[in-house]
């Protein structure tokens, strides 16, 4: 296991449970599907007991840890009545040190209030808690409190809203560092949809279209979205329902707004995106994204994004 697969979660006195859990469960699933990370627990008291009552034991002090570049660093929800006791003069300069090393430092919920005491948030967009965002900036006054956002991104420092949205937080941290395909077989385990904070300029594809209880449409876009190197008939998807290209046809464009040929030309447009990004050979793309020519490819690009291979993978 390699530091940069770390993930750290500092839990306070009286965390919230569904702050912690919910980045918790999606890292853990994250090894199911190939990218495993090691989670550690920390804590300023080896036995702190959460806002619903449940206690921890045999925590690891903070000071044994000392999270670096490629960590990602997460702080959930507690109850506000502990904030006092947590802005201690040793952990908030903890927090100092983890930023200029170059981890990532994200917080779930009222958890933000410790990244601002730390004064990682100063001059940022940053959010919380919709029930605290006024007080935050009030007390705060040198942060940029966002009131109408599911999770923020600035720079290397990550805020989300709290409960639910810390889970989101976790799919799109995935979702940059192993891409969108990934983040979605995540998303499907846990049965949940991936929301977005609002800024992004669209969702990804490998999870729009999917808000339909269709379940033998669900059936066809996960066979499409896991053989996308494949050539496709219509006729063998519709195989897979068993029914008709006609009825399939059909049905998919009613439950997901478009056809299925516009469906796979989006996927496989965002993952030449993504692996470009990566900066994958370009004479290779084309095999992977179940293309057929370079030219097929700097076409549908030039279409969908404006831009050639060459610029997008210089982006």
């Amino acid at each position: 296991m390699t530091k940069a697969n770390r993930v750290i979660f500092f839990i306070n006195k009286s965390v919230h449970l569904l702050d912690l859990a919910g980045a918790v469960q999606t890292f853990y699933e994250a090894a199911e599907y190939g990218h495993s990370y090691e989670i550690l627990y920390v804590a300023d008291d080896p036995g702190p007991v959460s806002s619903a009552g449940l206690p921890f034991a045999r925590l690891e002090h903070y000071t044994t840890v000392e999270p670096g570049d490629g960590d990602l660093l997460i702080v959930p929800g507690f109850a506000l009545r502990e904030l006092a006791g947590a802005t201690r003069p040793g952990l908030l300069d903890w927090l100092r040190k983890a930023g200029e090393a170059g981890a990532v430092i994200c917080s779930v919920c009222t958890g933000s209030f410790l990244l601002a005491a730390a004064g990682l948030l100063d001059d940022k967009e940053c959010t919380t808690h919709w029930k605290y965002t006024a007080r935050m900036q009030k007390e705060y006054p040198r942060l940029k409190v966002q009131t109408d956002r599911l999770f923020v991104k600035c720079g290397k420092i990550y805020t989300s809203a709290g409960v639910t949205t810390g889970l989101d937080m976790a799919l799109f941290l995935l979702e940059e560092k192993h891409g969108p395909e990934f983040a979605y077989k995540i998303a499907r385990e846990m049965v949940v949809y991936i929301r977005r904070d609002g800024a992004e300029p669209q969702e990804s594809v490998y999870l729009q279209h999917r808000a339909h209880i269709n379940n033998d449409v669900h059936v066809v876009q996960d066979w499409i979205v896991n053989n996308l190197q494949k050539k496709m008939r219509i006729e063998d998807l519709a195989a897979l329902i068993y029914t008709s290209p006609r009825n399939l046809t059909r049905l998919f464009k009613a439950s997901t707004g478009i056809t299925v040929g516009e469906y796979l030309e989006k996927l496989r447009v965002e993952k030449a995106v993504h692996l470009l990004r990566q900066r994958t050979k370009i004479g290779t793309i084309p095999r992977q994204c179940g293309l057929q020519s370079a030219n097929q490819l700097r076409l549908l690009l030039k279409k969908h994004t404006g831009r050639l291979p060459s610029e997008l993978s210089a982006s």
